[in-house]
Parts: structure tokens; sequence; C-alpha cells
């Protein structure tokens, strides 16, 4: 590890592992949005033929979106994750406005992922809605806490959250096959309902919100042993079980619950419980749903202030923002920005405009992250390339067909919100020549 004169490290040191890894992109994926999701799905799409097409599209398109990042992850193992793959295809401008979306997005994603935790504790509690708020706002502390003081606390919690989480969703699944008294007669809609097709894209938007994750391991590179390996492994492996798990679980509920119950459910895990196995099995619901999402917030505390570091080190951030902690060898600033925006959001914003704000302000990154994949390709043909893309170009070319469909169909259909975050999103541009404007007349002064 680099040190300065004053012994305080000026790199983040290689600790996190292969399970880690794995842990990561499974953790973060299978948070809160497999409990929140399901319903608006179901009304949208309005059968259950509709809602399988929604979770297995959902599920292609980000496998393959983790198959073309694998590339880049192995080539360039560095923190920061897409902004350094944007940043070496296409320049500093677009990955300056993709970490400013950054910035505005994934502080909300962990707020959404607080209050989805704090409304399923209140749910068998009588807490009303500033107290719900304050427990989300005292989760995200603590989780922002434990990432600040260690990142070997920080994975050590999060293999120890994920393994639980797998462990529980199975047996959540189990008990609803198990038990569900009319299976039959609820998954009647799978041969006789049809599907809204006017309604199968704005559902993807929140099924791409559900599966989002997969990425968040590549900020992580930088701290990764064996990056080359374990970066790939994760991704797509990470990536496999959650498609799995999450079809697995949708036939659950749709066992469990009619659909007009599973499309109109405010809380469809707990609806889908307290149906099969009665009133009191709802607080083993509370907790199986409170974990789950527990493990998705740390790991997206754990990896997503690396990118503003990342962005620091390049001179695109505050200097100070890429500091690390000489005690405990941690991005400490960039960990406490996020916790702060994140409180900010948790005030003002409500779920459904976190979910929809997190898609649409990143996926269109990402499908540019793998556009510079083949950039690359024929820019720098002689790159060590340790993996390469299965299927390539059809796969990268899927990927970002299907992001692109889902955004542009998105701006049809909700003009005002999708348009605003893409208003909110250019606003990067001149804010990259502002910071370039005043970082030149510093060097200068």
């Amino acid at each position: 590890m680099a040190e300065n004169s004053n012994n305080t490290p000026r790199q983040l040191p290689r600790k996190l592992g292969a399970w880690t890894g794995a842990a990561v992109v499974v953790g973060v994926i299978i948070g809160s949005g497999i409990y929140k999701v399901p319903s608006p799905i179901a009304a949208d799409t309005g059968s259950l033929t509709g809602v399988a097409l929604v979770w297995i599209l959902g599920g292609l398109i980000s496998l393959f979106g983790a198959l073309s990042v694998a590339e880049l992850a192995a080539m360039f193992p560095d923190a920061g994750g897409p902004y350094i793959y944007l940043r070496q295809a296409f320049g500093p401008v677009l990955a300056f406005m993709f970490g400013w979306m950054w910035l505005l997005t994934t502080p909300n994603s962990w707020a959404a992922q607080a209050i989805t935790f704090a409304d399923y504790f209140g749910s068998t509690v009588a807490f009303t809605h500033l107290e719900k708020k304050l427990l989300a706002a005292a989760l995200i502390t603590l989780l922002s806490a434990v990432s600040y003081c260690s990142v070997n606390l920080g994975a050590w919690v999060q293999n120890l959250s994920t393994g639980a989480k797998l462990l529980a969703l199975t047996g959540l699944a189990i008990a609803l096959f198990s038990f569900a008294p009319h299976p039959a007669a609820n998954l009647a809609g799978v041969a006789s309902g049809h599907i809204v097709w006017s309604g199968v894209a704005v559902a993807l938007v929140a099924a791409l919100w559900a599966y989002d994750g997969w990425v968040n391991i590549t900020p992580l590179s930088g701290e990764m042993k064996d990056p080359q390996r374990t970066l790939p492994r994760a991704l797509i492996g990470g990536t496999l079980v959650t498609l799995a798990v999450y079809l697995v679980m949708n036939m659950a509920f749709a066992v469990a619950l009619p659909f007009n119950a599973l499309a109109s459910s405010k809380a469809v895990a707990s609806d889908a419980v307290i149906a099969v196995l009665g009133q009191g099995a709802a607080v083993v619901i509370v907790g199986l749903v409170m974990l789950s999402t527990f493990g998705s917030m740390n790991g997206s505390i754990l990896s997503d202030p690396r990118v503003f570091y990342a962005m620091s080190k390049d001179g695109l951030f505050f200097k100070s923002v890429g500091k690390v902690h000489p005690r405990f060898q941690t991005p400490h600033v960039a960990i406490v920005l996020s916790w702060a925006l994140a409180m900010i959001f948790l005030v003002f914003r409500d779920f459904l405009d976190l979910a929809e704000a997190y898609v649409l302000g990143i996926w269109p990154f990402l499908a540019l992250a793998v556009i510079g994949l083949f950039i690359l390709r024929r820019r720098h043909p002689d790159l060590v390339r340790p993996y390469k893309v299965l299927g390539y170009p059809v796969i990268p070319a899927l990927f970002v067909l299907g992001t692109l469909l889902v955004v542009g169909y998105s701006l049809y259909k909700n003009p005002v919100s999708t348009g605003v975050s893409l208003g909110v999103t250019l606003m990067g541009l001149p804010l990259y020549f502002i910071w370039m404007f005043y970082q030149r007349r510093a060097q200068k002064s």
C-alpha cells in the first residue's frame, strides 16, 4: 500500500475476496424490490403471463448487462466501476455526467430501501410516519458507520446477511408452495389472462429497479483480490442466482394469492404469508423482509461511495472526497457525503419516486458503458482482456437495445417524469465545464 509522508494511505487496499464479491451482487440485487414491485407489475401487465414475461425480460436484460460489464471490469479493475469504463471509452465529460447522476440516484436508492425496511417494521408496531422516517434514518446511519470504520467489517456483514437472506427466501418459497390453500385456482390466470402490452414496458422499469445491483460490485474493483477472476464470476453468477430466485418467489406469491389481490397488494409478501399461514405468521415475514433489505442496503453503502472517490482522484470532484482514512483505510469523506444526501432524499421523496428516479437516471449510462465495450474493442484491440463477453457482439447489443427501449417507452408513456430525469442528467454537462473552469483558475492562483 502506497503511503505519503504523513503515513496517510493514498489508495484503498485490496482486502475483499471472491465470496464477498458474490455476496455483494446477490445481496444488493435481492433487496426491497422483490417485496414491493410484484404488485405494480401485476397491475400494469394485467395477467400472470404478463408478470412472468416482465420478470424474465428484466432478468435477461440484466444478465446480458452483467456478461458485458464483466469484460470491462476485468480490463479495468480499479475503484469507480462504470465511471472508469465511461472515462476510458468516451473521456471525462460523459464520465462526469455519470458521476453527477450517481450522486443523485444512489443515495436515493439507499433512502428507498430504508423506507421499505421501516414500512415493514411499522406494519407490526404502531409507528407514525415520522417514526418510520426516523427508523430509516437510523438504519442508513448505522450501516454508513460500519462501512466508514472497516471494509472488512462491511464485508463480514454482507456475507452473513446474504447467506441468511437466501436461506430465508428458500424457506418462504417452500412454505408458500406447500401450504397454499387454492394454488390451482390462483394460477389459472397463467393460461387465461391477457397481457396488457402497453403496460409491459412501464412494468419493466420497476423490474429493472428490482434487478439493479449487479453493477454494484464494480466500484469495489480496486479493493478486490485477484479482480480479473473474481469480478466476472461474481457478476455473472450473482445475476443468474437472482434471476432464479425472483422467478421462484413470484410463482410462490402467485400460488398464494388470487391475481386481483396480488395486483392490489401494498405489502405482497406479508399478504401472501397471511393468506397461507395465518395472521400470526406476519411477524415472520416482517423479519425476512427486513433482513433482505438490510443486506441490500449494506452492499450499496459499501460500494456506492467508491465512485466519488474515483472521481476525486481524477480531479473531477472535491479533492477531500478522495481521502483515505489513515486508520480505517476507507474513503470516509465519500461515505459521509453519500450519507448526508441520503438523509435529504429520505425527507423529501417517497418510494415510487425513488425507484423510478434510480432506473431512469442510471440505466442509460449502463447502456453507454456497454457501447463503450464496442469502442474499446475497435480502438484498443491489443488491450489485455482476461475475460471476453460470451456471444459478442449480440449479447452486448441486446442489452443496449433492451435498456434503450425501456427508457424510450417510459419517455413516451410518462413524458414528464422521464423528461425530468433526462433533464437532470443533461445538467451534468454545463456543470462539468463550470467545474473545469474553476479547477483551471485554482491551478493558476
